[in-house]
């Protein structure tokens, strides 16, 4: 079964409520693997990886680096030479997994579906078991330590969903967890 979830990328949290929802956001879909350690590891090492490459450029960059690494880590798969020939794919190079005529023995590959970038006005899909609101704050080209990057985690299912109206479900979500990133790894023993 999969656990899907949404990610909102914002600029600040408001204390007392995990995001404006009036704020430019930028929102992902995840279809599989939305559970809270999960995310907060895949997000942690997102976290490392810009820092470290000097590639922050706010929210909407990292929702797309998001879905990228995530894009990646599900592409492995397809390449994995163990794989039964009608399951995998022979490329050497990026174009080759481009390239439909490689492809045509695959039905839904895992690495073009599963992730989505939603526009925030439309709400949520409803099945959805967890909601999650990433800041990322302004980095200086002076800092000499990286801006701590806050989230929420909400409660499981914890939010309006099928027969509700589910454009609010960010505004009306019970919040399990709120704080820095680190501590929400640590809350939720996440790995990575």
């Amino acid at each position: 079964m999969s656990t899907r979830c949404q990610l909102r990328f914002v600029r600040t949290l408001e204390q007392g409520r995990t995001a404006d929802p009036s704020e430019p956001v930028a929102q992902v879909y995840t279809h599989s693997d939305g559970y809270p350690e999960g995310v907060l590891g895949r997000l942690r090492q997102l976290k490392q990886l810009l820092e470290a490459t000097c590639s922050v450029r706010g929210p909407t960059y990292a929702a797309a680096q998001y879905v990228f690494l995530e894009k990646l880590a599900s592409l492995s798969l397809y390449l994995d030479p163990s794989r039964r020939p009608d399951r995998r794919l022979d490329a050497s190079s990026p174009a080759d997994v481009c390239d439909p005529a490689r492809m045509q023995h695959l039905s839904q590959p895992l690495f073009l579906l599963g992730h989505g970038v939603e526009d925030p006005r439309a709400g949520i899909h409803g099945d959805e078991e967890y909601l999650y609101v990433v800041a990322i704050p302004e980095y200086k080209l002076d800092h000499t330590e990286p801006p701590t990057w806050e989230v929420g985690v909400s409660e499981a299912c914890g939010f309006p969903r099928w027969d509700a109206q589910t454009d609010t479900a960010f505004c009306e979500a019970t919040w399990q967890f709120e704080g820095s990133l680190i501590e929400g790894c640590r809350e939720f023993a996440a790995t990575r």
